[in-house]
């Protein structure tokens, strides 16, 4: 599957670790290949982020994204209190 990103994701995805920067890759990598792969912990999101999904990056840092067709486009990545807070 293809994926794009916000400038909002951007823009966060910057302000993290160099670790979790690698860690968020290799999950990207790993999305791109399989969606649905174990590890990705890919779910659907409820209440106002109910038309989104989540993926794990880490333990705590979750990426989410809107699907448009065969195109991902994430809108955030944070922490799980930073994002649904």
């Amino acid at each position: 599957m293809e994926y794009v990103t916000s400038k909002k994701f951007d823009k966060n995805f910057s302000k993290l670790s160099k670790k979790i920067k690698a860690q968020a890759i290799n999950q990207f990598e790993k999305f791109i290949v399989d969606p649905t792969e174990e590890s990705l912990n890919n779910h659907k999101l409820h209440g106002r982020w109910s038309k989104y999904r989540s993926i794990n990056i880490t333990g705590n840092i979750r990426a989410i994204y809107i699907k448009d067709g065969d195109i991902a486009r994430f809108i955030d990545i944070g922490s799980h209190s930073e994002l649904y807070s």
